[in-house]
């Protein structure tokens, strides 16, 4: 079944935890930059600085979300390409390419993308100040987040964990040291957290293509940027990112159609909802290190054709299934107040989130399924499935908010994310059987 020296190589949990475990402090750092600027503001006296930067931090979201697969795509096809130059470099290559025309089109189109936003969102107009200084400041990162995501993708197909752990936890203490000492020592507000976050995420971009630099291959032969760019050599890439792009899409659709409906009800429970968003997260963000390890050993699979791999890998991740949203609970259920504290200390704010907090119980045990086998299918750029899972979790959304919310409100906004993100599992497990025909492919 296997047809590479490669696939001879016995792995065991121990090497999937290997991975797993620096993966979720890795990935973990990314939400945290929300998490600090949220905290930073949380504790200011206007609450109109927190909804502000909810709303920002909602629009990009949407539009690093939308374009993350950059980073999972990555991650799949430099597992797949194994020890082989030309492949490595050619998975690079492609992607990075991409991030660089799509961040200099998020810049020049800034102001369309803006206005649209808030004609969806719809926030009152001192929020909507708030959003538009934290924006227009951090828009002009967006060219170093997405070129971050491609380098941070490269370098976790090929398990250089070390770096991407510099990486990560690099541009979040860049952030905190810097965004406190503007916040606090000199009481620029929003304007110090989003010139912070932009800080540091040009410093880490730099120092991601040095460490690029540093373990890219080395071959004899020249590479060939006109083949490797070519429409013929793209397209495949494009097909499997174009998946990946509508499933985020629909997912981004339910984030923003979530904060729309929260914004209509009243300032405070907008800005409640942003801190359990937050938290909610980290949590999805956890699990995220789960799947990267899952999407580097189906992505080897696929590369050596290693049916038996791929099978380990997937017991790998449905033990993971049952391990990690245990965790979690008992996290969440022993921290909660804590947690929530760190994020606000307006008392308001504080009763909100303790009145819809239990949700946060449930979200990790259904959630768990479609976030994890993610990182499978993605491995091994079966994305079709992953895209058809989330439309049919899309549908599910509408149904749900549609007679849940106008009966239960906020709880029943709370219970149609829950069910959506159920759908999330139950649509994509249904795939497993098929998937393992694409190692062979």
């Amino acid at each position: 079944m296997t047809t590479s020296s490669n696939s001879n190589k016995q792995y065991h949990f121990k090497n999937y935890l290997a991975l797993v475990i620096p993966f979720i402090i890795s990935t973990i750092t990314t939400p945290l930059l929300g998490v600090v600027d949220t905290a930073l503001v949380g504790h200011l006296p206007n609450p109109a600085f927190i909804a502000g930067i909810a709303v920002g931090t909602v629009i990009f979201n949407t539009i690093y979300w939308l374009f993350g697969f950059l980073r999972v795509s990555t991650t799949g096809f430099s597992a797949q390409a194994l020890d082989d130059p030309i492949l490595l470099r050619s998975s690079l290559i492609r992607p990075l390419f991409i991030a660089i025309l799509l961040g200099i089109v998020f810049i020049i189109f800034q102001s369309l993308i803006f206005n649209t936003a808030m004609q969806l969102i719809k926030p009152n107009e001192e929020v909507k100040h708030h959003a538009h200084t934290y924006f227009t400041i951090l828009i002009w990162g967006a060219p170093f987040v997405l070129i971050n995501y491609v380098l941070v993708g490269w370098l976790m197909g090929m398990a250089k964990i070390k770096a991407v752990l510099f990486l990560q936890v690099l541009i979040n203490l860049l952030n905190i040291v810097m965004a406190a000492t503007l916040v606090w020592g000199f009481h620029f507000d929003i304007q110090g957290v989003a010139f912070a976050t932009l800080s540091a995420q040009i410093i880490c971009t730099l120092l991601g293509i040095w460490f690029i630099y540093a373990y890219l291959p080395k071959t004899e032969q020249k590479t060939d940027f006109k083949a490797i760019l070519s429409w013929q050599s793209l397209k495949g890439v494009i097909l499997v990112n174009t998946n990946l792009m509508i499933r985020t899409i629909c997912l981004l659709i339910v984030t923003n159609h979530f904060i729309s409906i929260g914004s209509r009800f009243n300032t405070e429970v907008l800005a409640a909802n942003a801190v359990l968003f937050q938290i909610h997260y980290l949590m999805a963000y956890l699990f995220d290190g789960f799947a990267n390890a899952s999407s580097v050993f189906s992505g080897k699979a696929k590369g050596t054709k290693d049916i038996t791999l791929y099978n380990q890998t997937l017991r790998w991740s449905l033990l993971s299934c049952l391990i990690c949203p245990v965790v979690l609970i008992a996290i969440w259920l022993g921290f909660d107040s804590m947690i929530i504290r760190l994020l606000t200390n307006q008392t308001d704010i504080i009763n909100l989130c303790t009145e819809y907090q239990y949700w946060l119980i449930v979200f990790p045990i259904v959630v768990a399924g479609g976030l994890i086998y993610y990182g499978v299918f993605s491995g091994i750029s079966y994305t079709s499935s992953i895209r058809d899972s989330m439309i049919l979790a899309l549908l599910l959304w509408f149904i749900a908010q549609y007679l849940f919310v106008p009966i239960w409100g906020n709880h029943g906004l709370w219970l149609s994310y829950i069910l959506f993100s159920a759908g999330r599992t139950l649509f994509l497990v249904i795939w497993i059987k098929k998937s393992k025909n694409n190692i062979m492919l």
